[in-house]
């Protein structure tokens, strides 16, 4: 895990909505975010510590508005929490990493695993836009 000053230090380099997002646990509108549509190849990362978190493999369309991925590049890259916000209990979707909320999980996804990670644009980052 990060310390709270890289942490910080982190923050500072984000945008607003990334920040709000990963930290805030709050959720991007749908349709708005940077990756809902992107068709590249190539795996998205935690946009707080560059976790390799989903890749373009298992990416899908799931017409809800956001990235939407069959499964995870590995199951330690990421962490998932009972989340009973808004009175339902969901499954929320961290990185294993750095802690940051990414999202959710759904049962409602694609085979071969029936599941949909809903993740938010702003809590990723493709490899092409990874910082050099």
């Amino acid at each position: 895990m990060l310390t709270k000053e890289e942490i910080e230090n982190l923050k500072a380099k984000l945008s607003r909505e990334s920040v709000n997002v990963c930290f805030n646990r709050e959720t991007e509108a749908a349709f708005t975010g940077k990756y809902w549509d992107n068709h590249l190849n190539g795996t998205y990362h935690c946009v707080v510590c560059g976790t390799a978190l989903f890749s373009s493999e298992t990416k899908f369309d799931s017409g809800t508005g956001w990235p939407s991925f069959f499964q995870p590049v590995s199951k330690e890259c990421i962490k998932e929490e009972v989340d009973h916000s808004y009175g339902m209990a969901r499954t929320e979707v961290e990185c294993a990493n750095c802690g940051v909320h990414l999202g959710h999980k759904f049962e409602d996804g694609p085979k071969p695993t029936g599941l949909r990670y809903c993740i938010n644009s702003a809590a990723l980052v493709h490899e092409k836009d990874m910082p050099e």
